[in-house]
């Protein structure tokens, strides 16, 4: 039904990935599907944070951040499932969208949001990603 799927994870917040991750596996029913895993590392906004940061700090930070994703889809993703680790750098339901385009994902998977964010229907980034996504979103709830 799908072929190209983007899951968004927060590897620091298993409530993102804990349901979503069987759920998107799911979908993924051919050889030829794809699962693009998603973990987006925050901007510095400003530039006059990001001065005081040592040059070259964000690409590091990127990179031992890419290496901990290959790490979380080596151990949670079958090795039949084709699988690509991407990670962006911005504000969260941004980046999801902006990838979601580049991949041509037909589907986005999330997580409703966090624990602490109970309370509300949807987390703001899930929101955002299903108000403006031009695919198909599907918010799993924990």
């Amino acid at each position: 039904m799908y072929k190209n799927i983007l899951l968004a994870v927060d590897l620091n917040d298993e409530a993102s990935w804990k349901k979503a991750l069987p759920t998107a596996l799911q979908l993924c029913e051919g050889k030829d599907d794809q699962l693009h895993v998603l973990t987006v590392v925050p901007d510095f906004g400003m530039s006059i944070v990001g001065q005081f940061f040592p040059k070259g700090y964000e690409k590091g930070v990127a990179d031992k951040v890419m290496e901990a994703l290959k790490t979380f889809v080596t151990e949670n993703v079958p090795d039949d499932v084709k699988a690509r680790s991407i990670v962006g750098e911005g504000t969260v339901y941004e980046v999801i969208l902006d990838m979601s385009k580049k991949v041509g994902a037909d589907l986005i998977v999330v997580a409703a949001g966090r624990d602490d964010l109970k309370d509300f229907l949807l987390g703001p980034n899930a929101a955002r990603v299903v108000r403006h996504a031009k695919c198909t979103v599907m918010v799993v709830r924990d």
